[in-house]
């Protein structure tokens, strides 16, 4: 008897990498969306199809299409395909699949960063150097967050002045609103958080928040460094104030006031843990 016609191999469920703690306060804005996509990447599908899934059930109007990258035109800028077929090619990757979430809960950001990438690279073509508007909108893309605060806060995460920020403001960050909107910062933070990892942080009106309009004259320097494991309430070592003695990340600025006490000399006096700042809803805005 003819032998039976082996079977082609079936080709491997997708396997995602380890879920991130969605317990996290810096993951508060996805503990709904997260856990869904996670379930659907388990489930056996390509991560663009469980994003696409996960869109659909929960309603994201304005999100893209999510395609698999390997269909992307090499030769063609990333950001220049995605404002021209409105989709987004994405690998089976820890990275991508939180930029995906990204685009699920603050899509309008993130179409207003693709059209601002896209009018450049229109105007100037792609070269050796993105040029400042484009640093600072890949800064903002990979590593931002968003920062609605008291203005005692913002002055004094503008100078630099950790003393001010962290303990002598202490309780006014009760009143802050911070959410991480950098892709590759949250990587980071589900992989290994450390206190060195230092975000981009755009400081926006509280009446902003929720859908801010990028600034006019983009230029990297509108970011301010925030060594994100610092903020009360992020991470449980920073009950002590010689968290903040480490001067190889709380670096003094320029402008930091000689009156104010210093960190070093704060070692010795407890630090009153306010509750976290604000996390805005976990309902995605179409």
């Amino acid at each position: 008897m003819p032998r039976a016609a082996s079977r082609a191999p079936t080709e491997p469920p997708h396997r995602p990498p380890a879920e991130p703690d969605w317990s996290r306060p810096w993951f508060a804005p996805w503990a709904r969306l997260g856990p869904a996509l996670w379930a659907a990447w388990r489930g056996g599908a390509a991560l663009a199809d469980a994003l696409n899934v996960t869109a659909r059930v929960h309603g994201v109007g304005a999100a893209p299409v999510f395609v698999a990258a390997a269909g992307r035109r090499a030769a063609e800028p990333y950001e220049a395909l995605v404002a021209r077929t409105r989709a987004v090619p994405v690998r089976d990757t820890l990275h991508d699949a939180l930029n995906g979430l990204v685009w699920l809960h603050r899509p309008s950001l993130k179409w207003a960063l693709n059209h601002a990438h896209a009018q450049q690279i229109a105007r100037r073509g792609v070269g050796g150097r993105r040029g400042a508007v484009r640093d600072a909108l890949t800064l903002l893309d990979e590593n931002g967050v968003l920062l609605a605060a008291p203005p005692g806060l913002v002055e004094a995460l503008r100078r630099r002045d950790w003393a001010a920020l962290f303990v002598g403001h202490r309780a006014a960050w009760a009143q802050a609103r911070l959410e991480v909107v950098g892709h590759g910062l949250l990587e980071q933070l589900a992989r290994a958080p450390r206190k060195a990892l230092t975000a981009h942080a755009w400081c926006v009106p509280a009446a902003h928040f929720d859908a801010p309009a990028l600034p006019t004259g983009l230029t990297p320097a509108l970011w301010t460094p925030l060594p994100v494991l610092g903020v009360p309430g992020w991470w449980p070592d920073n009950d002590d104030p010689r968290f903040y003695a480490d001067a190889a990340v709380f670096r003094p600025g320029s402008g930091t006031r000689r009156d104010r006490p210093q960190l070093s000399a704060l070692s010795g006096q407890p630090v009153g843990l306010p509750r976290a700042p604000t996390q805005p809803s976990t309902t995605t805005t179409p």
